[in-house]
C-alpha cells in the first residue's frame, strides 16, 4: 500500500511547480488562506513523500509540512527546491 509514484524528472518538475502554486494560493487570500493550510500542510507532506523515495522523501515531506503549517512561509517553493536538489545539485 505504500507505493512510490513513478514519474519522469520533467513530470516531477511540472508537479512541483503546480504544488508550489497551490501553496501560494493560500498565501494570496487574506485571512482565509491560512485556514486552508490546515488541509494543504498534511496533504503536501504526503505528496512530497510519494514523489521522492527514501530519506529524501521523508525529510522533504516533513519540511514541506512544517513550511506549509507555519504562517507566512508559503512563499518558499519547497517542492521545486527539492526537485532542484535531486536532479541538479545531487547529480
Amino acid at each position: 500500500m505504500n507505493k512510490e509514484i513513478k514519474l519522469s524528472k520533467y513530470s516531477q518538475l511540472v508537479l512541483s511547480v503546480i504544488f508550489d502554486l497551490i501553496g501560494y494560493l493560500s498565501f494570496s487570500i487574506p485571512m482565509i488562506g491560512e485556514f486552508t493550510d490546515v488541509i494543504w500542510a498534511p496533504l503536501s507532506g504526503y505528496l512530497m513523500s510519494k514523489m521522492y523515495k527514501g530519506n529524501l522523501g521523508k525529510i522533504a515531506g516533513a519540511i514541506v509540512f512544517i513550511e506549509e503549517a507555519l504562517p507566512s512561509t508559503d512563499v518558499i517553493p519547497t517542492f521545486t527546491l527539492v526537485w532542484i536538489y535531486k536532479f541538479v545539485i545531487k547529480k
